[in-house]
């Protein structure tokens, strides 16, 4: 009889125990839930290109938004900004080679121009192998500092759901430096700067691509490539003189031929 108590007794404690070990699981449960971030609304298609054109860079001829290939159609705002981040960044990269290219070409005779023994010389395309030792090292040096600093100014600590992302409150291209105070305190005028900003840079990153390819091609500098064009130019302009007067024609030299 002791024994049937005592079984009683305990097959109603596991009961109870088990009540409590439910009930506990059911109301962790709820708080795991309410603790959950609820995730932000998705940003729609129409969001995104709304976004876009509020930006500087929407410009004539085009005066909404050029986007050929459709790539606005699968993106959200955070790749609109990184996109942005980066068409910035390689247009003044590409202004700099641009004038690089034109520079170092003028340049390179003159003694004081790093180019104490005249290993430089010829199209800017083969000056990177020309230059020896004592000047990428500190270019090497200048860049990653310069790229550190971008990092840190605007980039977030990557996570595992905001990897490869802006910070909020970062404005793409602004770095703060402005040394020369030229920056606008106004919203218009700084919006109209940085779309001429843009389209320079836009421009300078066509124009480095055609350098490297005009100087492969013809192996030329560019100036001595625009010289022989104007000289082919004059020269069969005064063969059209000529023809017209019934005098022989001036022959093209044998350099001009192939342009």
């Amino acid at each position: 009889m002791l024994s049937n108590v005592v079984s009683r007794k305990a097959s109603g404690l596991r009961q109870t125990t088990s009540r409590a070990s439910v009930a506990v699981k059911s109301v962790s449960g709820r708080r795991a839930a309410v603790a959950e971030p609820q995730s932000a609304a998705p940003v729609s298609a129409e969001d995104v290109f709304a976004y876009t054109k509020n930006l500087p860079g929407v410009t004539a001829p085009f005066e909404g938004v050029f986007d050929p290939a459709g790539f606005l159609a699968t993106a959200s705002i955070k790749d609109v900004r990184r996109w942005r981040e980066s068409e910035v960044t390689h247009g003044r990269v590409a202004m700099l080679a641009a004038l690089g290219f034109i520079v170092g070409e003028q340049l390179q005779d003159f003694p004081l121009f790093f180019n104490f023994d005249g290993r430089v010389s010829g199209p800017a395309i083969y000056h990177f192998q020309q230059i020896g030792q004592g000047f990428w090292e500190p270019l090497l040096i200048a860049i990653g500092v310069a790229e550190s600093y971008r990092v840190a100014v605007g980039w977030a600590t990557p996570t595992g759901t905001g990897f490869n992302s802006l910070k909020d409150d970062y404005e793409p291209g602004d770095l703060g430096f402005d040394p020369l105070g030229l920056k606008p305190t106004d919203p218009e005028e700084l919006k109209t700067m940085q779309t001429k900003e843009l389209n320079n840079g836009r421009l300078a990153m066509i124009a480095i691509a055609a350098f490297v390819a005009q100087e492969l091609v013809e192996q030329t500098e560019i100036f001595e490539h625009l010289a022989l064009r104007f000289e082919k130019e004059a020269i069969l302009e005064l063969d059209d003189i000529e023809r017209d007067l019934g005098l022989p024609l001036t022959p093209l030299p044998d350099n001009l031929k192939n342009l």
